[in-house]
């Protein structure tokens, strides 16, 4: 017998931390984060002969998590990422590669007497902002970033026909319906683009992931999806990662999976009455989900 592969390390490791702004210190941002961290290395004999002297306790592994936290930048997730992951890599020499995942909630400010208030805020779940590191001891890095749970709903802009009939086919052709979905989109940046991972922090402060996530990656889904009179899902989230690609240099591949959550026509002719497009039943079973990977053509302009 013998040990193929192994990693471990904690997981579900939450924290809430304050920004306090050194101008004012009523004026705060906050992020709400869940962490995980897995390590890789020359562990073997710890599986095979009960020898946990390379051991990195998982609990040390969550103290880290935490300090790392309090006493260095963790806006945007993903320099905070970066730093965790260079953290294990220089501190302990028999670990070679740390994964690290970090879920945020989207916490936002609201108005008050027609400003944003200083320090209040709703929280906007289920979305989650989402960034995966992994990084060897070589310095090779891969890094990603995602949206989750983004529910969007529109009641009209929406079509789906001229699609492969057969005999087992009762679907009826759309020339209007309600499209609805829980987004899920990641994007891969090009590591060659960022740099050495030390140049997270930099490009972080330039304010690069911020922008990528939120005027790039988010307000190009939701506006392609209000906007699009959408011929299938599959076409939308196509042009939905394309204009990511256009738009966005450092992001090598995006990917989407979208299910697609029925709302049927309720069919009142057994009352006499017409039911134009108004009411619908939710159906949450089965869906369809449709998923794709774009990826930068060397020979386009993307």
């Amino acid at each position: 017998m013998a040990l193929q592969s192994s990693s471990y390390g904690k997981d579900n490791v939450k924290f809430l931390k304050v920004k306090k702004d050194p101008q004012n210190p009523q004026k705060h941002q906050i992020i709400e984060a869940t962490v995980k961290v897995l390590l890789e290395g020359s562990f073997d004999t710890s599986y095979t002969h009960a020898d946990n002297s390379s051991i990195v306790p998982t609990d040390t592994v969550k103290n880290t998590i935490l300090v790392l936290a309090k006493t260095t930048e963790v806006f945007p997730i993903e320099n905070f990422v970066a730093t965790i992951g260079q953290h294990f890599i220089k501190k302990y020499n028999h670990v070679d590669s740390v994964s690290v995942n970090v879920i945020q909630d989207r916490w936002v400010k609201y108005e008050v007497d027609g400003k944003l208030h200083d320090h209040s805020f709703i929280h906007q779940g289920p979305e989650k902002r989402i960034t995966d590191l992994y990084l060897s001891r070589s310095g090779d890095y891969t890094l990603k970033s995602s949206i989750k749970d983004l529910t969007v709903l529109k009641s009209t802009g929406s079509q789906f026909h001229g699609y492969n009939v057969c005999d087992f086919t009762t679907l009826k052709p759309a020339f209007d319906r309600i499209l609805s979905t829980d987004v899920d989109s990641t994007w891969k940046f090009d590591s060659k683009k960022l740099g050495p991972i030390s140049n997270i922090s930099k490009l972080s402060s330039q304010g690069l992931f911020d922008k990528i996530y939120e005027y790039l990656a988010r307000k190009i889904t939701l506006d392609t999806f209000a906007l699009e009179n959408s011929p299938s899902v599959q076409g939308t989230m196509y042009n939905m990662a394309t204009d990511i690609l256009s738009k966005a240099n450092e992001v090598e591949s995006v990917d989407y999976s979208l299910p697609n959550k029925h709302y049927f026509l309720m069919d009142f002719e057994w009352k006499g009455l017409k039911n134009d497009q108004e009411v619908f039943y939710p159906s949450p079973h089965p869906n369809g989900l449709i998923k794709c990977s774009v990826v930068r053509d060397s020979k386009s302009k993307l």
